[in-house]
């Protein structure tokens, strides 16, 4: 057991990059790439369930558990150095979880070159395993910018409308930061001859390195991870990118690695600096709750929809991070989970209404209850999961943790009242407006607001499963 916990990170960043090369090797035909794409994910997805299975949670336990650390680059000294700990242990495995999920989404949707989708998909998942595993600054980096470059290519080759627009901007908007983070990285390994995490740390927290400097370094990282989150006002590429990615990138795109990468590396390494700039970053995640909540409320796309929904509950998470209380932590991981397996279940429905439809066009989809049930029914559980929970008494549920942790981190009690009421986010909220567009034929609708006539309380039903006013009065 323990060689094969040695061995296990490694393992997961590995099996991706073989089953690239598998599908680059492999011809295109009988769907082949696709089936090798799904074989790989799934057995990443079963290594990455070793990680919580044998993570020990004993008081005396080291910080970091599965950790490698070898040395990889003599001058500069560049450390392959892997471990995990209880932040990113689950953001492991939610990485695992969503990749088959993706490829199970672009099954059908990807019809030409597929063997280059399928293998920069998994480069992909590789680069996202990587960022949440390294414990070196080099590598980490290295991790960061790979992530970028397959994503870029793969919004401009499979873009729904103007693709190649959309992957330049959400390049741009990327890649742009990571040259003052790379100049930060290197400053501060000019300073104290390392780029290991736990070894900056104890120089920082030493008071070593000249403060002036240091709150630049700080910022340069805030920059780069604010950008990729993305914090207000930096989220000109979000919309776009959305839009125009492909169903299984789109489910990635936003929020796990900014918001990792601001625990992690900017809290994390900056605590003085973090502090001092969190009242902007409180308010600055405020705007953008109600900012994005007000943009989703009309849109009449639902991938734009979806993508100021997304930065109105970043925003919350970002709030929840920079209140810097233990319980704002806490939570805010909590939700950044949350986040990924609701995001990417509302993802997958859409891609199926797109694929099927041609359309994204909200309007053009009322009445869907009445043509597909089960679909609209996912739909409505998947958008009340985003909003908190499905029942009050459900305690144990994804939104009811977050309220019990989270509350904002704004250093009330936090357990104390959390279960008394139901607290919604404002983008989420829009997300169960657009479901009711989507599901709800017009007729219905009026009937719910009460300005329909001819029609009892035992009408509503039929007009909601689409059968409409005069069948209703046919009937009485």
């Amino acid at each position: 057991m323990n060689e094969i916990n040695n061995s296990i990170l490694t393992l997961i960043l590995l099996m991706p990059l073989v089953g690239a090369l598998l599908v680059l090797l492999v011809p295109d035909r009988a769907k082949l790439p696709n089936w090798i794409a799904l074989a790989t994910t799934l057995a990443t997805f079963v290594l990455t369930l070793h990680l919580p299975a044998h993570f020990s949670r004993a008081a005396d336990a080291p910080r970091f558990q599965f950790e490698v650390s070898r040395l990889w680059i003599e001058k500069p000294a560049i450390f392959y150095h892997l471990g995990v700990d209880g932040l990113s242990l689950w953001l492991v495995v939610l990485v695992g979880l969503l990749a088959p999920i993706g490829v199970v989404a672009s099954w059908n949707a990807i019809k030409e070159r597929r063997k280059i989708f399928f293998a920069l998909f998994l480069v992909q998942q590789t680069a996202m395993l990587g960022v949440f595993l390294s414990l070196d600054l080099m590598l980490y980096y290295g991790f960061w910018e790979l992530s970028l470059a397959p994503m870029a290519i793969l919004i401009a080759m499979y873009g729904r409308k103007d693709g190649p627009r959309a992957a330049l901007k959400f390049f741009l908007f990327t890649f742009i930061p990571s040259a003052p983070l790379l100049v930060a990285i290197l400053w501060l390994y000019a300073k104290t001859g390392s780029f290991d995490f736990a070894t900056l740390q104890l120089w920082v927290a030493s008071g070593a390195l000249p403060a002036g400097p240091l709150c630049w370094v700080a910022l340069a990282f805030l920059f780069a991870f604010a950008v990729k989150v993305p914090v207000f006002p930096l989220h000109g590429w979000l919309a776009d990118t959305f839009s125009e990615a492909p169903v299984a990138l789109a489910m990635v795109v936003a929020g796990k690695l900014g918001l990792y990468s601001m625990l992690r590396f900017h809290i994390g390494l900056f605590p003085a600096q973090a502090r001092a700039v969190a009242p902007l970053l409180v308010g600055l995640a405020v705007v953008g709750i109600l900012y994005g909540a007000c943009l989703a409320l009309v849109q009449s796309d639902f991938w734009r929809l979806m993508a100021f929904a997304a930065l109105s509950h970043l925003s919350l998470i970002t709030l929840g991070i920079y209140g810097l209380t233990l319980t704002g932590w806490e939570g805010a991981v909590y939700q950044i989970l949350k986040h990924g397996v609701v995001d990417g279940a509302l993802f997958l429905l859409l891609g199926l209404l797109y694929e099927r439809y041609q359309t994204s066009e909200i309007a053009a989809y009322g009445g869907l209850a009445a043509k597909l049930p089960r679909t609209a029914t996912f739909f409505v559980i998947a958008t009340l999961g985003m909003i908190g929970r499905l029942c009050r008494r459900v305690h144990d549920s994804a939104g009811h943790i977050y309220r019990r942790e989270q509350r904002l981190g704004d250093g009330r009690d936090a357990g104390r009242d959390s279960g008394r009421g139901l607290y919604a986010e404002p983008g989420a909220a829009d997300l169960l407006w657009a479901g009711e567009r989507i599901g709800c034929s017009e007729s219905c609708r009026r009937f719910a607001a009460g300005t329909a006539s001819g029609a009892g309380a035992a009408g509503g039903a039929d007009l909601c499963d689409g059968r409409g006013a005069d069948a209703v009065a046919a009937d009485d």
